[in-house]
């Protein structure tokens, strides 16, 4: 079953993001701020990760990404940011930091899980025109395993 890492300081969203995945038949596991994330990470080797972007004043997604895509160990580790940012210029930086895509919320929990399954169905993370894409709490890391399909 893929990996996706949940980052994400609001523990309502990630358990919300939890639930939804494992029934999707995905494993998680969770980090509530940016230096966790990159950690979780390194550590848990996700096939993908949700980033949110406000995470908070010490480091926001755009810096947890950025250092994630910095990494030899992670760089190929594609990062879908979730955020409120949902401005064209916020978009445009996601994807300039180094995420396939940029997710509004509230989530459309089916437009994310076919990005997510888009990604995960390709080796080369680069995001397409139309955004979709393909080939070319306390900060400690939880593991679920989901077995089921929505």
């Amino acid at each position: 079953m893929p990996k996706i890492l949940i980052v994400d300081d609001n523990e309502i969203n990630r358990e919300f993001l939890e639930r939804v995945l494992t029934r999707a038949g995905y494993v998680t596991c969770c980090a509530a701020d940016g230096p966790s994330g990159i950690a979780g990470a390194k550590q848990q080797r996700p096939d993908l990760i949700l980033m949110d972007i406000a995470l908070g004043e010490d480091m926001d997604g755009w810096e947890a990404t950025q250092l994630i895509k910095g990494s030899p160990e992670t760089a190929e580790i594609p990062v879908i940011a979730c955020t409120a940012h949902a401005l064209v210029r916020d978009r445009e930086k996601s994807l300039d930091v180094g995420c396939v895509e940029h997710e509004t919320k509230p989530i459309d929990i089916r437009r994310l899980l076919t990005k997510i399954e888009a990604c995960l169905a390709t080796k080369h993370w680069q995001p397409l025109a139309g955004g979709v894409a393909s080939s070319g709490s306390s900060g400690k890391l939880s593991r679920k395993v989901g077995a089921s399909r929505l």
